[in-house]
């Protein structure tokens, strides 16, 4: 069984989908702590071909706290601000119409607490590009809390019976792939490839952008063929 684990964001990047869609199972690690000025409540997008950050408000955000012990501080007028910011930036896309319906379908449901948020974000969105990859929260898992980092990953990959362990390339300092083979995983990183370009509108390409981006300007079609677009080390 091939296992993914990674941090819940706000409509992030492709190569968060891209190791999502590569394994069997994706755990959603929400009981670490947050850090500031990262990606899980901001995202960017491109307007007037330049990129512009876009931002869920947090209440009383604490790298003290873990991810799952924040709740959302976005009101009504917010919601409906951050809905016009995506809508003006991409109205001219092709695939406009859909992935608005769908942002603020997410945006309509903003409130509480943000992992839940963020969570249902990912599902949506998931459900929309066809990526049928089982979905778990480690807040709702029994595990050894005990544990940290690399230990905590294999804890997890044992107890879900993982024989492949997918992680994003920028992580790779972090793990030994010797340890892992002695627990019986093989572990592999995720490398999106650099040469990923399609028709973005104004102004030169920008890539790493937030999924949006690429939703606007990519049929599902055309987006399964930029799944596989990445290689593994």
């Amino acid at each position: 069984m091939k296992l993914g684990i990674m941090q819940p964001y706000f409509f992030p990047y492709l190569g968060y989908w891209q190791l999502m869609n590569a394994v069997d199972t994706y755990v959603v690690c929400d009981d670490v702590t947050y850090i500031k000025g990262g990606w899980i409540n901001r995202n960017q997008i491109k307007i007037n071909g330049a990129p512009s950050m876009i931002c869920v408000p947090v209440k009383d955000v604490s790298q003290n706290r873990m991810i799952c012990k924040h709740e959302l501080a976005i009101d009504e007028k917010q919601k409906q601000k951050l809905c016009q910011s995506v809508d003006l930036a991409y109205r001219h896309a092709p695939y406009h119409a859909d992935v608005m319906q769908l942002f603020c379908r997410v945006m309509d449901a903003a409130s509480g607490n943000l992992v839940q948020f963020l969570l249902r974000s990912i599902r949506d969105t998931a459900e929309y590009l066809g990526i049928q990859t089982q979905l778990l929260l480690s807040s709702e898992m029994e595990k050894d809390t005990s544990k940290k980092k690399q230990e905590k990953i294999l804890d997890i990959c044992s107890r879900l019976n993982a024989t492949e362990y997918y992680n994003a390339i920028g992580g790779k300092a972090l793990y030994d792939a010797p340890t892992f083979r002695e627990h019986g995983i093989d572990l592999h990183f995720l490398k999106m490839d650099e040469d990923i370009r399609y028709p973005q509108g104004k102004g030169d390409f920008l890539p790493y952008l937030s999924i949006l981006d690429v939703m606007m300007y990519n049929s599902k079609e055309e987006f399964h063929a930029l799944l596989s677009r990445y290689t593994l080390e």
